[in-house]
């Protein structure tokens, strides 16, 4: 409570503001489009199902995600973020190892086709949606070893590629093809940030594009999903189906969308219309004004995570783990963002990745929850440091 209380009180001093509330209430906004459009997207599956036959069904379970996911960030939150630095190796072990348990069938639960699932009372835990936070923390660390020169490929940075490529396998073994990209997006991004040596940068983005074409290549599902993807009308009833329905939600939006609770796609057309396509329903209920103001609430929270806290990180010096992290999360939630609005809109093949804070599922908001707290954390310590330096520069003065 004390910690709140000085979060939130009312000064005029604007040094005693310990919190970037754009971020917060970015997140917060996202939030809240959540419920009405988790409430409105499923809402006839959910009446007519002969198992739930209840049209709050999803929206009780996702409060129900979304207070454990504020549970979860007040703790992570509360941690300092030297202790997410402290155990780094020990949370990338327990993400390979839940990735691998994920695995094993009878532990493991199928949902279409993928073994992403591990059962926990009324939570399906999706080890994958942890696997990017996880990345994100241990590379951070790995990077600000005082004992790495990173320019030396086989020495220094091959056991790290060793661990991110071990970890994209697995995820490629469910298979989950979104969250692998997702990671080597990450990875990519926190090497760069890192000032590793460009032709090695350079190197590792064609070796990941030479990658992502041989899966699809030799996956026919994959190759399906491109195909589809290039021109969904050609089969529009078949590996086009739910690009075409999702288009089609879009358009029918048009600028100012139909209303909340009048789309007509969520009526048994769009698969998925709640998850991996709820962008879809935003578009054709709110309308361009919808997709962009999610755009909107995206950037603030990246910007702000990754110039502000980065810059201030950087000037208070020994942060250099705190300015990665918080960079590479915000990279992690507005990449994945621009994925699914990329595959809603069709200029992305489909990719079966959530939109963070917004799309139905406990994994989601948990993690995305975590990393949020974990950003306002790092600015929380920068902002804490400042003015306590301002305080000892002004009793210098006056003394």
């Amino acid at each position: 409570m004390k910690i709140l209380n000085r979060l939130f009180r009312s000064t005029d001093d604007e040094s005693i503001q310990l919190l970037d509330d754009k971020i917060l209430f970015s997140a917060i906004l996202l939030i809240a489009i959540s419920m009405i459009m988790v409430y409105s997207a499923p809402i006839a599956y959910a009446a007519h199902d002969k198992l739930i036959h209840n049209q709050y069904y999803y929206l009780i379970r996702h409060l129900f995600y979304s207070v454990i996911g504020l549970v979860a960030g007040i703790i992570a939150f509360i941690l300092p973020t030297s202790f997410w630095r402290k155990y780094a190796t020990f949370i990338a072990v327990a993400i390979v190892f839940l990735l691998i348990i994920v695995l094993i069938p009878h532990v493991g639960t199928v949902v279409n086709g993928s073994r992403r699932w591990i059962g926990v009372g009324m939570l399906h835990i999706q080890p994958s949606e942890f696997a990017k936070l996880c990345v994100t923390i241990y590379l951070s660390d790995y990077v600000c070893n005082k004992y790495l020169n990173l320019k030396h490929f086989w020495t220094d940075l091959f056991p790290a590629l060793g661990a991110i490529c071990g970890i994209a396998l697995l995820l490629l073994l469910e298979p989950d093809m979104g969250s692998a990209t997702v990671i080597f997006i990450i990875a990519l991004s926190i090497f760069f940030m890192a000032n590793i040596d460009k032709k090695i940068i350079f190197s590792l983005s064609i070796m990941g594009l030479i990658s992502f074409i041989g899966l699809i290549i030799i996956t026919p599902y994959r190759m399906r999903r491109v195909l589809g993807f290039i021109d969904p009308w050609q089969d529009a009833l078949g590996k086009g189906y739910q690009l075409t329905h999702s288009l089609l939600a879009v358009g029918h939006g048009g600028l100012f969308g139909v209303g909340v609770g009048n789309s007509i796609e969520k009526l048994f057309y769009l698969p998925e219309a709640h998850t991996d396509f709820i962008m879809a329903i935003i578009a054709e209920e709110f309308g361009v004004i919808g997709i962009v103001t999610i755009l909107i609430l995206f950037w603030i929270i990246f910007y702000r995570g990754f110039t502000i806290i980065g810059s201030e990180a950087r000037k208070l010096g020994n942060r250099k783990f705190q300015s990665l992290l918080a960079q590479g999360i915000s990279i992690w939630l507005f990449s994945q963002a621009l994925i699914n609005i990329g595959v809603t809109i069709g200029i992305l093949p489909t990719k079966g990745l959530t939109l963070p804070f917004v799309s139905y599922g406990g994994s989601s908001m948990l993690v995305s929850c975590i990393a949020l707290a974990i950003l306002l954390k790092i600015d929380y310590e920068n902002r804490e440091i400042n003015r306590e330096l301002m305080a000892n520069s002004d009793d210098k003065i006056t003394n």
